[in-house]
């Protein structure tokens, strides 16, 4: 796993620790890291560290992958993490148990929205924050481990993707230029 650390930290910057799976959580369920100091100025960064042991299906095709997951917020004051970590928890605990990957475009419903009640979901992005060369690593194993983004979006802005797709959402996404690392951002004009 040295590759992936690497990879993570040489964007993220250093990773500042690791929760384990929460007791309770389905058998290999990731552990998942806080980084901070990286690439971009201010933000901390969430990542889980393992979800690629779990071969994943592709749900339009009879394929496998491996991911990791990402999400990334602005520093808080003092060293509260904020929700992400237990958002990304719960996005890689529920592929785990149900053995699909979340792919680039999929809306992802939260259980309950993220402080502020304007963030209902999440958007599966590319990381596209960070060089083209972030999106994926080979490990040590061999195996190809692709960098999925989770991007808190509003409930208007999961309906645009469910009904106009999610081309339309990120031409919308380039087309604004909304500041994606805010999670207290408004929502697109849509």
């Amino acid at each position: 796993m040295p590759e992936l650390i690497d990879h993570l930290e040489g964007r993220l910057g250093r990773m500042g620790g690791a929760w384990p799976a929460r007791d309770g959580a389905p058998e290999g369920s990731p552990q998942v890291a806080w980084f901070r100091d990286g690439q971009l100025p201010r933000v901390q960064a969430f990542a889980t560290i393992g979800l690629f042991r779990t071969p994943l299906r592709v749900r339009t095709s009879d394929r496998h992958c491996h991911l990791e997951l990402l999400a990334c917020d602005y520093l808080k004051d003092g060293q509260e993490p904020g929700p992400l970590p237990g958002v990304v928890e719960f996005v890689a605990e529920g592929m785990v148990q149900g053995g699909h990957a979340v792919l680039r475009g999929d809306v992802i419903p939260l259980p309950v929205p993220l402080p502020g009640g304007s963030k209902t979901a999440l958007y599966a992005a590319l990381p596209v924050y960070f060089d083209d060369d972030f999106f994926s690593v080979t490990i040590e194993n061999g195996s190809d481990v692709a960098i999925a983004w989770l991007v808190p979006i509003t409930s208007v802005e999961a309906d645009f993707v469910r009904v106009q797709g999610w081309q339309a959402f990120e031409q919308a996404l380039a087309a604004q230029d909304p500041d994606l690392v805010d999670i207290n951002r408004a929502g697109l004009d849509l």
